[in-house]
């Protein structure tokens, strides 16, 4: 499990200006290596290449840079939007840590540097004929980045913002996020299945603030445990809401308020959710896109039947084998965490969809054949959930329904999840 100042370094560099300024800053420095290697270079060798040509070529690459970054931020921008009113605002965060536009933004900024850097330093010639080849051979290379950039990067706007693509990527991080969860179901502590089982005598944890749990630092929480010789329970998860009057966790026996703080600040709040350590979010994200699809304004059941789909293999994940050593290694024997119930993965993913579409037959055979699908999985708990929601989607459709050979239908295939 990753370290508080490991999450919070990752989310660093998932923002784009980090991955920008390193691209500057090894621009500006690749611009005036050339002032140090030019006497390496033998003095006729310039003539002969044409270095001299690289004032013009600098100064194409500054004024044409210039103009793409500003075009590629608007796109972006549109992009983000298009995103926001089509598939869900949540996604965002998504488009923006993308990594293939962070690289295309970061190259268009640091050629414009590096371009801008060169003139200047052409100008008080600080290059001299040698530097000036050095700074027409790195030129070129600069100008194949370049070249090989923009054509990724119009491959790739062709998809940026797409429902599809945006619904593809929330599925990638939400099963990253399942596989890490089912490897490690209670982050490397041990099992806490009640919190009735937390003794009566430790003393709860408050953080003084409203928001959501993003990242649990459980190493944290076992070097604090470790040093006070106690045990420390986890009260409280990433992605569930935090409030000043109810307590993240519970610290076996009376402790200082220094203890506390220290435990406190093992679990990271802000206002939002995240993906890293939330596969609930990613759930609830993939049903949120199908319940904007099935609204009256979009009117897209074939993205609803899609995130279904996709919802299949995001729970096919509970179901791939683990290393049963593995699954069951304790990292932090002092810390007890609870685990994500299937149950509320469940209700995350299908109790929008079938609110929402219950008066659209079509996604109500979907969730039905969807659920025989789960039904099938060799576990009493996929049994078990699949059942449940297909008979309250059942009871949904009936209620919205009024064609009786559509009932007929959606009841066989109801009766086949519970046969199956």
């Amino acid at each position: 499990m990753t370290s508080r100042w490991t999450w919070l370094f990752s989310q660093i560099t998932r923002r784009i200006w980090f991955r920008a300024t390193l691209f500057s800053i090894l621009a500006i420095i690749t611009a005036l290596i050339a002032i140090f290697l030019g006497p390496f270079i033998p003095r006729d060798l310039p003539n002969r290449i044409g270095a001299h040509a690289v004032d013009n070529v600098l100064g194409i690459i500054a004024s044409s840079m210039l103009t793409v970054s500003t075009f590629s931020l608007s796109t972006m921008v549109s992009a983000y939007s298009a995103a926001t009113n089509s598939v869900t605002p949540r996604a965002t965060k998504l488009l923006m840590e993308d990594s293939t536009t962070q690289n295309v933004l970061a190259t268009f900024i640091g050629s414009f540097l590096f371009s801008l850097v060169g003139i200047i330093a052409l100008s008080t010639g600080a290059y001299g004929d040698q530097g000036r080849l050095i700074l027409f051979v790195v030129t070129i290379g600069v100008i194949v980045l370049i070249i090989v950039t923009l054509l990724r990067w119009i491959d790739h706007l062709s998809r940026l913002g797409r429902v599809t693509e945006t619904t593809e990527q929330v599925e990638a991080v939400t099963i990253e996020a399942m596989r890490s969860r089912r490897l490690r179901p209670y982050l490397g502590g041990n099992r806490l299945d009640d919190a009735a089982r937390i003794p009566a005598s430790a003393t709860p944890v408050f953080i003084d603030r409203i928001g959501y749990i993003q990242h649990l630092d459980v190493s944290g929480l076992s070097a604090i445990a470790s040093d006070r010789k106690t045990c420390i329970f986890v009260r409280l998860i990433p992605g569930q809401l935090v409030d000043p009057n109810r307590p993240v966790a519970s610290v076996d026996g009376a402790q200082d308020e220094h203890v506390l703080a220290e435990i406190a600040r093992c679990f990271s709040v802000r206002d939002t959710r995240s993906f890293d350590q939330d596969p609930r979010f990613g759930a609830a994200v993939l049903a949120e896109i199908a319940s904007r699809a099935l609204s009256p304004a979009v009117n897209d059941p074939g993205t609803a039947i899609d995130v279904i789909s996709r919802a299949l293999r995001v729970l096919a994940v509970w179901t791939e084998p683990v290393e049963k050593a593995l699954q069951d290694e304790v990292l932090y024997p002092k810390v007890y965490v609870p685990a994500i119930e299937l149950d509320e993965v469940f209700d995350d993913l299908f109790t929008p969809i079938a609110r929402d579409g219950a008066a659209i037959v079509e996604i109500g055979v979907r969730l039905q054949k969807a659920f025989g699908t789960l039904a099938k999985f060799n576990q009493d708990r996929f049994r078990y959930a699949a059942m449940r929601h297909s008979k309250e989607a059942l009871e949904r459709v009936e209620a919205a329904l009024g064609i009786a050979s559509d009932l007929q239908r959606l009841r066989r295939e109801a009766d086949k999840v519970g046969n199956g």
